[in-house]
């Protein structure tokens, strides 16, 4: 039979901060104006790694290409409400 513990023991112990955890040095907020923005990540696929070395690069392609989408989408939208 198993043994019943209290909902308070259980809360005890999820607050309870094991002493290998050093805390002593963090700067509460430190990232949470960056957390607030939000990000989107894309996870760049090895065999594009050289055209494509950083963040910058992936940004420059994208926006050279994002006219023509735009473009193409509208076309698309066009032909279906026509």
């Amino acid at each position: 039979m198993k043994k019943k513990t209290s909902r308070r023991h259980r809360q005890d112990d999820r607050d309870t901060m094991r002493p290998e955890y050093d805390f002593s040095r963090a700067v509460r907020g430190l990232t949470a104006a960056r957390y607030a923005q939000g990000s989107n990540i894309a996870v760049i696929d090895p065999e594009v790694l050289d055209v494509f070395p950083d963040g910058a690069k992936v940004n420059q392609a994208l926006r050279a290409l994002a006219p023509v989408l735009r473009e193409q989408r509208r076309a698309v939208s066009k032909r279906r409400t026509a």
